[in-house]
């Protein structure tokens, strides 16, 4: 699966997770198990927006691809991507983002 053929539904975006510490603040190396998965990254694909059931009308979405993005620790669904290097991506609702980062 290559994600230029990911096009998120609705009020969906595809992120991509920022690189995890590698290091402590002291300087010692963490083991895999030992890191914390970031809660940061960037927009990588953002859908059409949601859809007003009552009205039939599409409210429009305020992030965009390439956006840097603070998200909640439980947000999306992570897809795993083996044959790509820069590591997997996550698919979450617009509404699991806490804040665009500048």
């Amino acid at each position: 699966m290559s994600l230029s053929n990911v096009k998120p539904l609705n009020d969906r975006i595809v992120v991509r997770r920022d690189a995890s510490d590698e290091k402590t603040k002291g300087g010692l190396l963490l083991p895999e198990q030992a890191k914390k998965k970031p809660q940061r990254g960037t927009i990588l694909a953002v859908g059409p927006g949601k859809m007003d059931k009552k009205t039939g009308e599409r409210h429009p979405m305020q992030l965009k691809a390439g956006d840097k993005v603070l998200f909640t620790s439980w947000a999306g669904d992570e897809v795993k991507q083996p044959a790509v290097k820069e590591g997997d991506v996550l698919i979450m609702h617009e509404e699991d983002v806490l804040a665009v980062i500048g």
